[in-house]
């Protein structure tokens, strides 16, 4: 279908106030699909082991999806699309998505459940505020890890100590800042050609306008086009689509379907997440995925809830419409804490087993700067080495259950950890404490079955 077509269903669609979408396009329509189908998350479950329900996940996130619609707030009318559209949209998504340049291009592909091709690997804490300089300095602990095959970073929310301001000059220069980093960061740590994940600076579309410049975004390099909470999008996304058209930059759709929420519980917000991955392969024209699901208490993706749910939509769309699917980790615990590195590994365990990608990590939920490269190497190496060993759901199942034994008081009491000076040293390595914690939770999850 013409990219235009979906524009102009945002235009000539019937009109609702965003009170009554979420209410009766979004509320009403999930609790409606998920009596339908029968869905419910198993008590206390992490992962989903059934294939047969996996396929029903993902019907009923069509379903969703074709009753529902997407809302355009820029206009306040909905976009509908027939189930063939949706469906169509589904079986185009590419097989095989290559990010990067020359001799550091990665390939991510469609994985299964208890599949032994190793996961993709992107490094960062998109969205995470950031000063110009610990922009540098965080981008280049994770962008020097081996095992790290994409990389992303936070915001530069201050130029010069000017305030990044949405839709201003600032935010131009603030983007532009972004990509000189990135290309300058990559070329020392001996990765020049690596694929980034950028533009994560950019609030409003007039960043993401300004990354194409000469400097900005190369071949291979990818940005978002999120949708908002939930089944919203508007003309600043679909600015970043249209922009993105005709060049190598590829698109990844974005949502953060919030776990107890307008969707419900867990089951629901499944059901809305697939039905929103499906809208950006349809109106974001989406290369690949980006599912990121948003505890509405705890926030992080390391809670039962939210690591079940990311294991149901990988499943979903193996059982129906193998697409690349990117993980993200948002833990609740900051830097220089055993806490953030079981966070870690258990979700990592989680997506790997479950057939997703990973991406992360946004420790401290992504709020504040508390990070390092330093968990986004045991994030790649867990994820790698269980997908090496052929590590099942069945199997890793109990691991995680019990690393989640380990952090679950956090979600009480919080855990902001240390700020990134406090944890790498000036020579941009690990201080011995980090490195210390890091090593005693490697010989942990040894000692659980993980061959790292």
């Amino acid at each position: 279908m013409h990219f235009l077509e979906l524009v102009r269903r945002g235009y000539t669609g019937e009109t609702v106030s965003k009170n009554d979408w979420d209410m009766d396009n979004i509320v009403m329509n999930v609790i409606d699909v998920v009596e339908d189908f029968e869905l419910e998350r198993e008590d206390d479950a992490l992962l989903l082991h059934d294939r047969d329900m996996a396929r029903a996940y993902f019907d009923a996130g069509v379903e969703l999806l074709f009753r529902a619609g997407v809302y355009n707030q820029s206009t306040g009318r909905v976009i509908r699309f027939t189930k063939e559209e949706i469906l169509e949209a589904a079986a185009a998504m590419p097989k095989s998505v290559t990010v990067g340049r020359g001799e550091d291009t990665y390939t991510f592909v469609p994985r299964s459940p208890d599949s032994t091709v190793l996961p993709g690997v992107v490094a960062g804490n998109p969205g995470c505020p950031m000063t110009e300089e610990l922009f540098q300095k965080t981008v280049t602990s994770w962008a020097k890890e081996p095992v790290v095959d994409m990389v992303t970073c936070g915001s530069i929310v201050e130029v010069d100590g000017y305030d990044v301001v949405r839709a201003s000059p600032s935010e131009v220069i603030a983007l532009r800042r972004e990509l000189k980093y990135l290309n300058e960061i990559c070329a020392k740590v001996g990765r020049p050609g690596i694929g980034r994940l950028a533009a994560e600076s950019s609030v409003s579309e007039i960043g993401d306008l300004a990354a194409m410049a000469p400097g900005g975004f190369q071949p291979g390099d990818a940005h978002l086009i999120a949708l908002n909470n939930e089944l919203i999008i508007n003309n600043d996304n679909l600015i970043r689509v249209a922009n993105a058209m005709d060049t190598p930059v590829l698109n990844a759709s974005l949502a953060c379907v919030m776990v107890g929420g307008l969707a419900g519980g867990a089951a629901g917000a499944a059901v809305c997440m697939i039905a929103s991955l499906l809208a950006d392969s349809l109106i974001g024209r989406a290369d690949y995925h980006l599912c990121h699901p948003i505890h509405i208490k705890h926030i992080a993706t390391s809670t039962p809830e939210c690591m079940w749910l990311s294991s149901t939509v990988c499943q979903a769309f193996d059982a129906a419409a193998p697409a690349v699917i990117v993980c993200d980790i948002y833990p609740k615990s900051g830097a220089g804490t055993k806490e953030l590195l079981y966070e870690v590994a258990a979700n990592a365990l989680a997506i790997t087993v479950s057939g997703g990608h990973l991406e992360g990590v946004g420790s401290c939920d992504g709020l504040k700067p508390n990070c390092s490269g330093l968990e986004a190497r045991l994030m790649g190496e867990v994820g790698k080495a269980a997908a090496a060993q052929g590590l099942t759901r069945a199997e890793a199942e109990p691991i995680i259950r019990t690393l989640s034994g380990k952090y679950a008081h956090i979600f009480a009491s919080g855990n902001e950890g240390l700020s990134f000076d406090e944890v790498y040293g000036e020579d941009g390595e690990p201080r011995e404490f980090w490195l210390s914690m890091y090593r005693e939770v490697c010989e942990e999850l040894r000692a659980l079955g993980i061959r790292l």
